[in-house]
Order: structure tokens, then sequence, then C-alpha cells
């Protein structure tokens, strides 16, 4: 995988796990994730997430939506002694089918990343935050203190993705502590 020789690992949920997370209109009928890691590292070098859901129809034919993801991690550094992939791509791919052959669809997606960022244990911050890119303006803030901050801007998307006939935009969205008091922070702050 990716020029390296890996040791593979499959997990798939079991039959019992599937029917928790069912309900009535979906019902999870498989969920498989493969991990390959690196023989010579041990590092995760690729990782693939396979869903297959069956969506019951009010026409007595069952829908089904087949998710499949694979990203590849790259450019591993060291950060604070641990190792932690800096870079990498993902893929995403959507297949829609039964319920006749004029509603298959299959939709392709792909996002090259990068990580510019790592830190641990940021004081203040919760387990469910992260910090916000360091070029984030605060555009609202709400006087109770309340919410959080959320920038929008799609001049960074390709025009085929800003001029579709579907709203896609870049957006970016900062974690807030509300146990602290309501104080005005500087950008540098954030």
């Amino acid at each position: 995988m990716n020029n390296e020789d890996c040791f593979i690992l499959k997990l798939e949920s079991e039959t019992s796990t599937l029917r928790a997370r069912s309900n009535s209109n979906v019902e999870i009928v498989r969920h498989t994730v493969w991990g390959y890691f690196s023989q010579r590292t041990g590092l995760l070098v690729q990782l693939e997430d396979s869903h297959l859901l069956k969506l019951k129809s009010h026409e007595h034919e069952s829908i089904y939506w087949e998710t499949n993801m694979e990203s590849l991690l790259q450019d591993y550094r060291t950060v604070d002694g641990i190792q932690i992939a800096h870079s990498g791509k993902t893929w995403v791919s959507l297949f829609r089918f039964g319920g006749g052959p004029e509603t298959h669809s299959r939709t392709r997606m792909e996002e090259v990343w990068q990580v510019e960022e790592v830190d641990f244990n940021i004081k203040g911050l919760s387990i469910d935050c992260f910090l916000p890119p360091s070029d984030l303006k605060r555009e609202e803030e709400e006087a109770d203190c309340g919410g959080g901050v959320v920038s929008s801007n799609n001049a960074k998307l390709p025009y085929k993705i800003r001029s579709a006939s579907f709203r896609i935009s870049a957006s970016k969205v900062a974690a807030v502590n509300l146990d602290d008091s309501c104080t005005s922070e500087s950008d540098e702050d954030l």
C-alpha cells in the first residue's frame, strides 16, 4: 500500500451491533473498516471505511446507499513525541441503487488535506473543541457569550463549485468555552 509492506487490520461490525444502530427507517446492513499499517514503522498508511444502508421506502422497494471512504495518510512528523500525519488525501464515493435503474446514482469526491498546527492539552478547551485556524476573523459575537464565531467565505473554492446549482462554502467554526466569563479577546488570543 503506497509502496509500503503493510499489516492489515479488518474490523467488521457484528449483526447485533448493526441492529442496535439501525432504526425503523434505516437498516445498517454492513459496516467495515480496514486499516493498513506499515510493517517498517507501524504507522497507519491508509484507512478505508465502508457502510451499506438500506432505506425503507413507502413503495415497498428499498433503496440502498453504499458509502466508501479511503484516506491516505502521509508526512508523519513527531509532535511532543507522537507521530502525527500532517497531510493526505481522502476519497469518498456514494452509490445509490435499488428502486429502479432511474434512481441509481454515483458520486465521487476527493480532498487533499494538510495539517498546519498541532498542540495538546490546550487550557480552556474541552475535549469536544478545537482551535480555529490562525487566519480566522471574528465576524459576529453574541452579547450573551452564548454562541460561537462563524466565518464563511467561498472565494477560495474553484469556480465550478461556486457556480454549482447547490450551495457549498468554505466554513470555519471557532470553539467557545461557555464556562469562561464574557471577556473580549483579540484575534491573536484565538
